[in-house]
């Protein structure tokens, strides 16, 4: 994408350089209208101002401007940066989170704004994430549930959001699968009975979901899998049969191998 062709500040005036405090850098190309400009309200062209001058950026940490803010903090020191920590906009927050280091991350772990929160739930290690296993907002705990170690996901079994338990399902401990076998969502019994051992398996052949029952089918020891071909669903069916008639198969094929060796 072009740059606008024009050159307007954040309040939609036309951009005056003879009024601006960085007027003397001209001459030398410090900055350059409709290219490098901190008055500019166009993001492209105020990021190109502070890259090629770097020691400004504190400078503009109070700016009335946002996208001034936003694009100053990927140029400033840690100790400036912090000071941004607590910015009234969340797209400037949003942008300390990926450069802060982790122990002032730490501190937003709260912040009111969930895309910062999932920003900050994306960037923390693993095990600074679990007070925000109980966070308001699905979508971060979702993210806390596929970062957090292992042996902490027995405490999201029972997460009010489906979409969380799914993702606790595919990543908890194999131990652990059993607990999770009567959630009252049918994405996540598939996701379980997707791991469980052929063992487990059968503890989901009457489940109410026929996905379920599906994948069940699908893996579940021959021994039950006369019972499945008189499942209430065609697709449940098929799979049991498709896999007898293999079984048959097999064994009329090992049967004349060995009629053969004799």
């Amino acid at each position: 994408m072009t740059d606008p062709l024009e050159s307007l500040d954040w309040q939609g005036r036309q951009v005056d350089c003879s009024t601006c405090e960085n007027f003397a850098m001209l001459a030398g190309g410090g900055c350059k209208p409709m290219l490098a400009c901190v008055r500019d309200r166009y993001a492209k062209r105020i990021d190109r101002f502070f890259a090629q001058n770097r020691e400004l950026a504190q400078k503009y940490v109070t700016h009335p401007y946002f996208e001034v803010r936003a694009v100053a903090s990927k140029y400033l020191d840690v100790f400036h940066l912090s000071r941004l920590r607590n910015d009234p906009d969340e797209t400037v927050r949003s942008m300390v989170v990926l450069r802060l280091p982790q122990r002032q991350l730490l501190e937003m772990r709260n912040d009111p704004d969930r895309e910062v929160r999932i920003r900050v739930a994306s960037k923390l290690l693993p095990h600074d994430l679990e007070p925000m296993m109980h966070d308001e907002d699905y979508f971060v705990r979702t993210i806390v549930a596929r970062r957090l170690p292992q042996g902490m996901l027995a405490l999201m079994i029972r997460d009010p959001d489906s979409s969380v338990r799914e993702v606790v399902a595919d990543r908890i401990d194999d131990s652990l699968l059993l607990a999770m076998i009567n959630d009252p969502d049918g994405e996540v019994r598939l996701a379980v009975a997707r791991r469980l051992s052929e063992q487990h398996l059968i503890l989901l052949r009457h489940d109410a979901d026929w996905r379920v029952r599906y994948e069940v089918a699908g893996r579940i020891a021959a021994d039950y899998l006369r019972e499945m071909a008189l499942d209430e669903d065609a697709m449940v069916q098929e799979m049991a049969l498709m896999r007898l008639m293999e079984k048959v198969m097999d064994a009329s094929e090992s049967g004349r191998r060995t009629h053969g060796k004799n």
